[in-house]
């Protein structure tokens, strides 16, 4: 009778401590940086895109030939565009742009098959990302050059070097993106809005990384950062 009574009395012990144990890894937060973010004096703008379910970055195109290593090199031999639209994903679901009805079995396989490859997306661009508005889903950073620089860093970090060199995986016809070989996988565990978020939180910024398989997630990391760029360029103005 004891015996029945005290597995009673465990199962909703174990049940609260699984849940607890979700909420925990739910709201759990890697820190950003404060020496890297936000920026103290003057630093460099970067949009984030968002098309409603995948993140990518925009950046200054002279801003990444000024750093040094394989990620500047593979800019310098992009098309023209004074902006790159940077993004990462799975090798052949994010390359492909065929309706999405006739990829969804492909996309199952990327979602659900561990290791997939991947690729580094760098696109040229003419227009500038500020000319979109927040309705068109576009949020503004500004990143400290020490910040910019390790964010950089992490981005080069993504890519797969063949003496030295990143490789180009493949080009879409008609299309300036250029996809670069990536040593990181693809999965349902790590997803391209996982990826940027942990470009970001190499810049400086807080992440809730289990949150960060969606896309608003990461604008919302991005809104919560401007709020304190704000707070701290204010701060700055008054002590002025």
């Amino acid at each position: 009778m004891s015996g029945r009574r005290s597995s009673t009395l465990l199962l909703p012990l174990l049940a609260v401590t699984a849940l607890a144990a979700v909420a925990a890894t739910w709201t759990w937060a890697r820190e950003g940086d404060p020496s890297l973010y936000p920026a103290r004096q003057g630093g460099v703008t970067v949009h984030i895109l968002d098309n409603g379910f995948h993140t990518d970055l925009a950046v200054p195109r002279a801003a990444l030939l000024a750093q040094s290593g394989p990620l500047a090199d593979a800019v310098a031999t992009l098309p023209a565009g004074d902006w790159i639209l940077i993004g990462w994903g799975d090798a052949k679901f994010y390359v492909e742009q065929t309706p999405i009805q006739q990829r969804l079995p492909d996309g199952l396989r990327a979602f659900f098959r561990p290791g997939n490859a991947s690729v580094v997306m760098l696109d040229p661009a003419q227009r500038d990302p500020a000319l979109l508005s927040a309705e068109d889903g576009r949020a503004s950073l500004t990143l400290s050059p020490a910040g910019f620089a390790a964010m950089a860093r992490r981005i080069e970090q993504s890519l797969a070097l063949t003496d030295g060199r990143a490789v180009v995986v493949t080009a879409r016809p008609g299309d300036d993106a250029r996809f670069f070989a990536s040593r990181e996988h693809f999965w349902i565990g790590y997803l391209c809005n996982n990826w940027t978020a942990r470009v970001l939180n190499a810049a400086g910024l807080s992440i809730r990384p289990m949150r960060t398989v969606t896309s608003g997630e990461v604008m919302a990391t991005v809104t919560r950062a401007a709020g304190q760029e704000s707070v701290q360029l204010d701060t700055a103005t008054r002590r002025d």
